[in-house]
């Protein structure tokens, strides 16, 4: 079957390269002319939380073994976009990228690139206060952490485990060793942690650590999300108006957060604090995304609501060439649709949940 698809994606490849405008560029160029160069790298499905929002009490049916990309087919991808495809950030994701064995030497082996790229990773932060140092010496330059509440108990409810003082303790470990800034991720949801905006703001505040909310967005694994449940961007902000929020000058690029200064503070770095806001719902930044991601299979996703992705792992498996993958790659971007289409009525939530897609 590699073969087979190998032998396909070449033949496609041919007809491109005769018709397509994408075989004239380089890089992870589309249609719209939006350039990737940020990658993020989903290590794996699993995950030890059962985070409410997420997926289902009993987990999923997780990726078989043998279909999940090796240690050195995520490096040769990683390396293929860096070196190829003009790929400068690679954030490592899951599920949670901590329970990969081999995270470290992966990241080690991308740190050595050349150019060498930014490596942060995205985690829950249980076991972070054990990995911390490695990841750092490895060459990861920062973290973001998902934390949705302060009350262990509120935290038990929301994720099914009691890793609260795990997740504190792995903050200040990568604080500790350097992984700065140290962002915290965190969703708020109707009814259930609302309330506590202003308390997680001042906890970022007193640790020197940076706050980003993000909106709820239809990626749950019981597709149940309802956009009236969703507290927005405009609520979230309503929030926060007790700390006196002054617009950001500073131009966002494509970074997904919009910023906001919070006066009479500072950050770790000594830099003027402040906050931000992924409204990926209601005030969506698709006409500047710089993202392409790559599934713990093998898959490209050039949206992350994407219905339909292609297939690195079969070229893989199948003895392509560099280029080869690299052209397939260029071919699954140049395809993105201009934004996510959550407004539209056709709008079709993934198959794949996030914890399958990868933040």
């Amino acid at each position: 079957m590699g073969v087979e698809r190998l032998n396909s994606t070449r033949a496609h490849l041919h007809e491109i390269s005769r018709a397509g405008p994408v075989a004239t560029v380089t890089g992870l160029v589309d249609r719209f002319g939006r350039i990737a160069t940020d990658l993020r790298v989903s290590l794996t499905d699993r995950c030890n939380l059962r985070c409410t929002y997420c997926m289902p009490a009993e987990g999923l049916a997780w990726m078989p073994q043998q279909q999940q990309l090796s240690d050195d087919e995520v490096k040769r991808l990683v390396r293929i976009a860096v070196e190829r495809l003009g790929v400068t950030e690679v954030r490592f994701t899951g599920g949670e990228p901590l329970i990969r064995r081999g995270l470290v030497d992966i990241v080690a082996e991308t740190a050595r690139l050349d150019p060498r790229p930014k490596l942060s990773v995205t985690t829950n932060g249980i076991g972070l206060d054990r990995t911390a140092v490695a990841l750092r010496d490895a060459g990861l330059d920062r973290v973001n952490v998902s934390l949705d509440t302060l009350d262990p108990v509120r935290f038990n409810t929301l994720t099914l485990r009691d890793r609260h003082a795990d997740v504190l303790a792995g903050l200040r470990a990568a604080a500790d060793a350097g992984l700065t800034p140290v962002k915290i991720n965190t969703v708020l949801m109707r009814g259930v942690n609302e309330d506590e905006a202003p308390a997680l703001l001042r906890f970022a505040l007193d640790h020197g650590y940076q706050l980003r909310f993000i909106e709820q967005m239809p990626l749950d694994a019981q597709h149940q999300w309802d956009r009236h449940e969703m507290v927005t961007a405009e609520e979230i902000l309503a929030a926060l108006e007790p700390f006196d929020l002054e617009p950001d000058n500073v131009s966002r690029g494509t970074a997904p957060a919009e910023t906001w200064l919070i006066p009479g503070h500072v950050d770790a770095a000594g830099e003027p604090a402040r906050v931000g806001v992924i409204a990926s719902v209601t005030r969506p930044f698709c006409g500047d995304c710089d993202r392409t991601r790559l599934t713990a299979d093998g898959q490209v996703r050039n949206c992350l609501f994407a219905t339909e992705e292609s297939d690195l792992r079969g070229l893989l498996r199948g003895g392509a060439s560099d280029k080869e993958i690299g052209r397939a790659w260029q071919t699954a971007m140049w395809g993105k649709r201009a934004g996510h289409g959550i407004d539209d009525p056709s709008f079709l939530q993934p198959a794949r949940p996030m914890s399958a897609i990868g933040g």
